[in-house]
């Protein structure tokens, strides 16, 4: 059997005019993922990162732990379909639209914008976020360029295909990408209905290990959402 480790992305700068880059705090995550799966004895046999920022630098930090420790880890290769959802593109061409057409989630947009501390603008956003994301499932084709949740979620059911329909017996692979494509996944290999995607996205914490088990074409879920090498609780974040 070969495996296929999942890595969502470190903690970025969310709700920086730069999100897509680690913060000092999601730097140290992916160091202690590197970290822990060296004192693990992991190897890994190929290496794939999402076209983002945020992606590659939590491979590479992680990567660094086996470099210092005199272990080889693969040069990454940049998979461009290993790419979130187009969440801005969401925001702004589906947002304003479902504004108008629904008070309360108007409220809820404008409860976000007029939050004032960090901790008061990251649970507005949750709560508007999430009546958002499944306006997006529920609006089927394509709208304004926005890339439409059947898409996503074909495009993330082709990736994992490709992935291990590649030759090569007991193959350890490891992908860095987001959580909305990790929650896609799992609910794309358990063969759970749409709205379980979502539900999943929103629990994956930053650096968390998502793990399958794949051979003869089948995919099986071997373990979801690990954080083991997080154990201090002020190392845990959501975005």
């Amino acid at each position: 059997m070969s495996s296929l480790t999942m890595v969502r992305h470190a903690q970025a700068s969310f709700f920086a005019e730069d999100y897509d880059r680690l913060s000092p705090l999601g730097e140290k995550q992916a160091r202690l993922l590197g970290e822990m799966w060296f004192r693990q004895g992991r190897i890994f046999d190929e290496v794939y990162v999402g076209p983002r920022q945020r992606h590659q630098q939590t491979a590479a930090i992680a990567g660094e732990a086996f470099g210092q420790a005199g272990l080889a880890f693969p040069a990454p290769a940049m998979v461009a379909e290993l790419e979130e959802y187009d969440l801005s593109g969401i925001l702004g061409c589906l947002a304003p639209g479902l504004a108008g057409s629904n008070a309360d989630f108007a409220s809820l947009v404008q409860r976000y914008r007029s939050s004032g501390t960090p901790e008061e603008q990251a649970r507005s956003f949750q709560l508007m976020f999430e009546p958002l994301m499944l306006h997006w499932q529920a609006a089927g084709a394509e709208i304004d360029g926005v890339e439409s949740w059947r898409g996503f979620r074909e495009r993330v059911q082709q990736s994992l295909k490709r992935i291990t329909d590649r030759p090569g017996r007991g193959r350890r692979v490891v992908a860095f990408t987001s959580g909305g494509f990790i929650g896609t996944a799992v609910q794309v290999v358990v063969g759970a209905p749409d709205r379980t995607a979502m539900e999943l996205n929103w629990r994956i914490r930053n650096a968390a290990v998502t793990e399958f088990i794949f051979g003869r074409e089948r995919v099986t879920l071997d373990e979801f959402n690990t954080i083991e090498h997080l154990s201090d609780p002020e190392l845990v974040t959501y975005r």
